[in-house]
C-alpha cells in the first residue's frame, strides 16, 4: 500500500508538472530540455558511455529548433533540416524495432551509441517540442492530449493485463505484458481519444482515433526497446530519479519513441489540410 500511494503521489506531481509547463510554450521548452538531459544520462548508464558528445550534440539540436525563430524570425528556416532528422531517425528507429525482435544484444558498438543517443534519444524529446510547437502554432492541447492517450495506454494495459491476461506478449524482454494487455490498452486509448476530441474540439475525431493507434503500437514498442536495453544493463529501472516508477525515462520512453511517428502523422495532415 506504502509503495502504491508513493507511485500515486509522485506520478499526480510528474502529471501537474507537465501540464502546468504546458500551458506557456518557453515553460515546456525549459522542461523538454531537462527531461532531454536526464533522459540521455540515464541511457548513457544502460549503454555504459561516460563522454558528454551525446550532452553536446543534445544541446546544439534542440538549442537550434527551440529558438531559431527567435534568433532569425523565420520559423520555416529548419524545415528542410527537419525534415532529414526526421527520416534519419524513422530509419534508426526501425532498425531499433528490428534488434528487437533479434535475439541478439542490442548494438552496443561506439558508433551504434552515438547514433541511438541522436536519433533516438534526442530526437524522440526535439519531436515532442516540435509536435507542441504545431508547425508555428503553439498547442498545448496537442502535446497533453498525446501524453494522456500514453497515460491511459500504459495504465489499462497494465490493468486488463494484470486481471485477464494469459497470452504473453514479449516475454523474453518484459515477462508482465500481455496480448490482452496490449489490446487493451488500444482500445480503451481508442476512448481516450474520443473524450480528448470532445474535450478540445480542435482536431476531428477520426485524427484522434488514429492517434491512439500510433500511441498504443509504437508506445509499447518503446517500452519493449527499453526494456531490453534495461535487461541487458540487467537493471530493473533506468534510475532512481521518481520514487515508485524508477528513472525518468521508465516514464518517458513510449513519449521519445512514438514521437517522430506521431510528428510523421501529422505532417501529413498539416501537408493535405
Amino acid at each position: 500500500m506504502k509503495e502504491l500511494t508513493t507511485r500515486l503521489i509522485f506520478g499526480a506531481l510528474f502529471v501537474t508538472i507537465l501540464v502546468l509547463s504546458a500551458q506557456q510554450q518557453y515553460a515546456l521548452t525549459i522542461l523538454f530540455f531537462v527531461f532531454g538531459l536526464i533522459c540521455l544520462k540515464e541511457f548513457n548508464q544502460l549503454i555504459e558511455q561516460r563522454n558528454i558528445f551525446s550532452y553536446v550534440i543534445f544541446s546544439i539540436l534542440y538549442g537550434t529548433f527551440a529558438f531559431w525563430d527567435v534568433l532569425t524570425g523565420n520559423i520555416n528556416g529548419l524545415d528542410e533540416v527537419t525534415q532529414i532528422l526526421h527520416v534519419v531517425s524513422i530509419f534508426v528507429l526501425l532498425f531499433l524495432i528490428r534488434d528487437l525482435f533479434s535475439s541478439k544484444s542490442l548494438p552496443k558498438l561506439l558508433t551504434n551509441r552515438y547514433i541511438n543517443t541522436t536519433f533516438y534519444i534526442s530526437s524522440g524529446i526535439l519531436f515532442l517540442l516540435l509536435i507542441a510547437n504545431n508547425f508555428g502554432a503553439y498547442s498545448p492541447k496537442n502535446i497533453i492530449g498525446i501524453f494522456v492517450l500514453i497515460w491511459i495506454n500504459d495504465s489499462f494495459a497494465y490493468l486488463v493485463g494484470k486481471n485477464f491476461g494469459k497470452q504473453k506478449l514479449f516475454e523474453s524482454v518484459s515477462p508482465k505484458k500481455t496480448v490482452e494487455g496490449f489490446l487493451g490498452g488500444v482500445f480503451f486509448s481508442a476512448i481516450g481519444g474520443y473524450i480528448i476530441f470532445e474535450i478540445t474540439q480542435n482536431v476531428l475525431f477520426s485524427k484522434w482515433l488514429i492517434l491512439s493507434v500510433i500511441v498504443s503500437v509504437f508506445g509499447t514498442i518503446g517500452d519493449l526497446i527499453e526494456s531490453k536495453y534495461k535487461r541487458q544493463a540487467e537493471v530493473k529501472d533506468s534510475g532512481t530519479l521518481i520514487p515508485g516508477h524508477g528513472g525518468l525515462l521508465d516514464r518517458l520512453d513510449s513519449a521519445i519513441f512514438v514521437a517522430p511517428f506521431i510528428y510523421l502523422f501529422l505532417r501529413i495532415l498539416n501537408y493535405v489540410s
